[in-house]
């Protein structure tokens, strides 16, 4: 007997959850996953130190020119994801909209990957933020000490470069700037 149809997610059901979830509507459905473990945080905080610095702040030998943001709601059109860090290029979104969320595309967005969430990321999202015109992402893997850099080529994604362990991190956007990669792992 077929189930009966559910209706799509709207983005009142996100008010509903627990505090202790993240939620993200993707092609109509409610997609849930817990708050970041402190591996996957110290990640995700890491990386935006590394880059906001200088591509966000100007510090450190960057140009300046980006915001770079934690979680941000992003709204593409009826989708609603939280990727862990997005990059607008200042000349594009020349100030931050006072809504929770933003709609104008970001040019970067990284995604640091743990068990509860790896599988949406590579397999619902990153397609995702490719129909969408997301010109580079980054996906970090705290687990396996892992950067792997994409970018948006003819709406594919082309593996730019991976990292490991404690290499040297110099990659678009943001290869003026290079990091070691092991800033980023807790250890």
């Amino acid at each position: 007997m077929p189930r009966p149809q559910e209706r799509p997610a709207e983005y009142a059901d996100l008010f509903s959850l627990p505090a202790t979830l993240v939620g993200e509507i993707i092609d109509g459905e409610l997609h849930t996953h817990p708050r970041p473990a402190p591996k996957h945080a110290r990640a995700s905080s890491s990386l935006g130190v590394e880059i906001g610095g200088p591509f966000d702040q100007g510090k450190g030998g960057g140009s300046g020119g980006w915001w770079i943001l934690d979680e941000p709601e992003l709204h593409l059109g009826a989708n609603i994801v939280v990727p862990d860090l997005a990059g607008w290029r200042r000349e594009r979104l020349p100030q931050l909209p006072d809504t929770a969320w933003i709609e104008m595309t970001p040019d970067w967005v990284g995604e640091v990957l743990s068990p509860s969430t790896a599988r949406i990321d590579r397999m619902t999202k990153l397609p995702l933020y490719a129909v969408s015109g997301i010109p580079y992402c980054w996906l970090a893997d705290p687990s396996a000490r892992t950067l792997e850099a994409f970018r948006l080529r003819d709406a594919q994604w082309v593996l730019l470069a991976s990292f490991v362990d404690d290499a040297t991190v110099a990659a678009e956007p943001f290869e003026a700037a290079p990091f070691a990669l092991d800033a980023l792992w807790a250890d």
